[in-house]
């Protein structure tokens, strides 16, 4: 493992002249979903039929409402009928989640030019499944990575782990900038479907989750989008709005039908400070990367935006191309936002179990 060196040498070790030039950078990023891809109507269709008494006209329009056009899962649909099988899908979970892994892994560093035996850490945030060794751990042998690289797993943030996530790789960045990081997310959300459910949690979670992966290369040189400040902001009483009940069957959803209006209500101050804490202004700021955590939370969030960005154009795209897949999702949405080569600050957000709001600023 690499040592951490004393602050007053870091920008000696990088060649650098002053510390403002060590922020972490994003040299690449790769997403990927699984090949079974499937059209909402196809899933409401799909509910129907599996059901003795079909699906209830009240119930088939949450279908059309929700802003999702398309999405991708890890089996085909027939294999998630009858009692979810935790052991079952968690196997599933280990062995589909490295194949995606590998796959966003592999693509990322070629965009960054790197082999894996140059990589010094890898972060995995991942909360749909369980590993012990960790995924990351699991990818070393298959993949090249050396014996020594740091492996750090990260259960538990949910949608927010996308924001979380990158901050946790820049923090090692920022304490040696030496240090090559490699941040992986992965979400098999559908591995949590319970199709014979008809509760309204149950319903939305067929609606609305996906599966998904991403990868991105932070280093301390290159030219990429550099991460500033992140901060991240817990709710007091706020744990059942969203998080995991796990029960005989395994992940059981929680959702709170009032997350909507809970974000409407408190996500704007906590923007506001973040922002001050930042030293940035609402008004120079271009279109964020959202977590799409649904179309009526994206409605939410856009209320807070829409003056300065004209919507959130490409958070509602990925919900729609690939609904919600909890951590990855956000880095889809920046992606997009980063392929279109715009400069200036560039506001990241998520929400997740906690519940807790996830910001960063890039810097282009």
């Amino acid at each position: 493992m690499i040592p951490v060196l004393p602050i007053n040498s870091l920008a000696k070790v990088a060649g650098r002249g002053h510390l403002g030039a060590m922020l972490p950078r994003i040299q690449s990023i790769a997403t990927g979903v699984p090949s079974f891809a499937i059209t909402q109507h196809q899933v409401r269709d799909f509910v129907a039929s599996a059901l003795p008494q079909g699906l209830p006209s009240r119930i088939a329009a949450i279908y059309d409402s929700t802003g999702v056009n398309s999405r991708a899962i890890v089996q085909a649909p027939e294999e998630y009928l009858g009692p979810p099988d935790f052991g079952a899908r968690n196997a599933l979970y280990l062995a589909a989640g490295q194949q995606l892994l590998e796959e966003v892994a592999n693509a990322a560093l070629a965009k960054a030019g790197l082999a894996p035996d140059q990589i010094d850490a890898i972060v995995c945030v991942s909360s749909t499944g369980i590993a012990t060794p960790s995924m990351a751990s699991q990818m070393l042998n298959p993949m090249g990575f050396r014996a020594d690289v740091m492996c750090l797993p990260l259960f538990g943030y949910g949608c927010a782990g996308g924001v979380l996530g990158l901050q946790v790789a820049g923090d090692l960045v920022r304490a040696d900038p030496r240090r090559r990081v490699l941040l992986l997310t992965l979400e098999l959300c559908s591995l949590a479907f319970r199709f014979g459910d008809l509760t309204k949690k149950a319903i939305i979670a067929s609606t609305l989750f996906a599966d998904g992966a991403s990868a991105i290369v932070l280093t301390a040189d290159g030219d990429g989008p550099a991460l500033g400040h992140f901060a991240q902001h817990t709710w007091p009483d706020s744990r059942a709005m969203m998080g995991w009940d796990v029960d005989t069957m395994g992940l059981g959803l929680i959702l709170s039908r009032d997350l909507p209006a809970f974000v409407a209500s408190e996500f704007a101050p906590v923007v506001d400070g973040f922002l001050a804490q930042a030293g940035l202004e609402k008004a120079a700021l271009t279109e964020p990367a959202c977590h799409p955590g649904g179309r009526k939370v994206i409605d939410a969030l856009e209320a807070y935006f829409d003056d300065l960005t004209g919507g959130l154009v490409q958070t509602r795209a990925v919900l729609a191309d690939h609904g919600n897949m909890s951590s990855p999702t956000v880095h889809f949405v920046l992606e997009r936002i980063l392929a279109k080569g715009e400069s200036g600050p560039l506001l990241l957000t998520a929400l997740g179990p906690g519940f807790t709001g996830a910001m960063g600023v890039l810097h282009r």
